[in-house]
């Protein structure tokens, strides 16, 4: 198995591209293997036949364990370098697939940039036989959050636990995937830290007239995130980490933007977004919206990003308060566009506009409201200038 990005550890088997017995070239994607967030390939390591497959489908596997046995000549294993001799067949060991209580594999979820560990405990009241009980099953103590405890002060006990678990073996159940996992775990590690939003309304005429003169027209989602970008450039202070008694700035203004796709929401990234022209950003942009669909964005384009950009209006929602991810302190989101009563001071009338909330969501160790409700005004009068970004 591979290594797919720093932070990915293991993947999943779905399919096979290859069968036993038939000839393969060198780099030729052999197997389909699933992380948390993309679909990817495993490729032949060189030229050959391929002898056998020791994984299974629909198991995961760490970085580094054998997946299966391809026949190559001695030329050709020369010529790589693979001609050591070749270790023993065991697949007991080579697998090493974690394993739940009911036998199946489950994956390790990660989040580009910081591991996201899905089994850690971590609530008060819990006995050190419980959360052994809990480890084993691969459960956290999210899991136990509607569960009433009998024990002294609210303890959740043994009996409570395996009574909770036998009720829940009667309803109907479903597998989570292990994206889904991966984002519920990722939104546990962020609400760890104090999480605080501010809101305010930006009139959306000049950039819906600005956009009309384009082509390809970008989304108003890439107005926001071109305008947050700019502000972050000229003060990079709000996007940085309280990492102890250090706030880590930066080293460039990266931003990714939520796309929704199956089971889940991905976070493609665009990098150095305050150095490109929001002309210059729409087709790579529009491009990374039909990757993250498709499940297959690159890896240059995943993780390292110091904030992100969230269309909820495309809901129809009006106003919402997105959670940042934990390697970041800030969250942009842009609520439906309304018409709305808008004082005019030149006409001294109110006059119909076109009108949405923007709010920001940040984490409250690092930014107050006052550095927080700065921002914001800073990204709204951006983008009543659409000609600037």
């Amino acid at each position: 198995m591979p290594q797919f990005g720093e932070s990915i550890a293991e993947a999943n088997i779905i399919s096979f591209l290859v069968k036993p017995g038939e000839n393969v070239s060198a780099d030729q994607d052999i197997i389909e293997v699933e992380t948390n967030k993309a679909t990817m390939t495993v490729t032949s390591p060189c030229a050959g036949r391929i002898e056998t497959f020791t994984a299974q489908l629909n198991e995961s596997y760490a970085v580094d364990a054998v997946l299966g046995y391809i026949e190559a000549t001695q030329e050709e294993a020369a010529r790589l370098g693979l001609d050591t001799a070749a270790p023993a067949k065991t697949p007991d060991t080579d697998r090493i697939p974690k394993m739940g209580a009911n036998g199946r594999a489950r994956v390790q979820p990660t989040v580009r940039g910081l591991p996201v560990p899905a089994n850690a405990a971590g609530a008060s009241y819990l006995s050190p036989r419980l959360k052994a009980r809990m480890t084993e099953l691969g459960l956290s103590a999210a899991d136990l959050a509607g569960v009433a405890g009998s024990g002294a002060a609210g303890r959740v006990t043994i009996e409570d636990f395996e009574k909770f678990i036998t009720a829940l073996e009667k309803q109907k159940m479903s597998a989570a995937s292990s994206m889904r996992v991966a984002v519920a775990d990722a939104m546990r590690r962020s609400w760890t830290r104090p999480l605080a939003s501010v809101g305010l309304p930006v009139v959306l005429d000049a950039l819906l007239a600005h956009r009309k003169a384009l082509a390809p027209k970008p989304g108003p989602a890439l107005y926001a995130l071109r305008a947050l970008a700019m502000a972050l450039s000229e003060n990079s202070a709000p996007a940085g980490r309280l990492v102890g008694n250090k706030i880590v700035h930066p080293g460039s203004i990266d931003v990714g933007f939520a796309v929704e796709a199956e089971d889940g929401v991905l976070v493609p990234v665009i990098r150095n977004a305050d150095k490109r022209s929001l002309r210059d950003l729409t087709e790579r942009y529009n491009e990374l919206v039909e990757l993250a669909r498709q499940r297959k964005l690159p890896k240059d384009a995943t993780g390292g990003s110091v904030a992100t950009v969230t269309n909820f209006g495309t809901f129809g929602l009006t106003w919402a308060t997105p959670i940042p991810l934990p390697e970041q302190t800030l969250v942009l989101g842009m609520g439906a566009g309304l018409r709305a009563p808008h004082w005019d001071e030149q006409k001294g009338q109110f006059v119909p506009v076109t009108e949405a909330a923007l709010t920001l969501s940040f984490d409250h160790r690092v930014l107050d409201g006052g550095a927080a409700g700065r921002l914001l005004q800073r990204v709204a009068s951006l983008m009543l200038q659409p000609d600037k970004l």
